[in-house]
């Protein structure tokens, strides 16, 4: 099993910045894309970006040129740099990882608990 302990979520001013950082723990062995993803109230979740163990990454287009996506592979975790929030940014932040077998493809999911951020004057 996988285990994902995420840090950094909070309160912050328009404007402002956060760090997110999600841990890996377990049997980490295999990990390949991880990410985040949020959810807005009265809303569904929806990827903020990601960014596979090569270091390819993606954004949603509302974050692109504001967050940054990156990960240290050795200690298997994933940070996301978020600049310039705005209130719309204000949802729960989960952390994303899979773990996919080469000799078969097998894929398996793993979900981090959530983090607040709220974006606010």
């Amino acid at each position: 099993q996988v285990q994902l302990v995420e840090s950094g979520g909070g309160l912050v001013q328009p404007g402002g910045s956060l760090r997110l950082s999600c841990a890996a723990s377990g049997s980490t062995f295999s990990i390949n894309v991880m990410g985040w993803y949020r959810q807005a109230p009265g809303k569904q979740r929806e990827l903020v970006a990601h960014i596979t163990s090569g270091g390819s990454t993606n954004y949603k287009d509302s974050v692109n040129g504001r967050f940054t996506i990156s990960r240290d592979n050795a200690k298997n975790t994933v940070y996301l740099q978020m600049n310039s929030l705005k209130p719309e940014d204000t949802a729960v932040y989960y952390c994303y990882a899979n773990r996919l077998r080469t000799t078969n493809w097998y894929r398996t999911d793993y979900w981090g608990q959530g983090t607040q951020v709220t974006v606010s004057s």
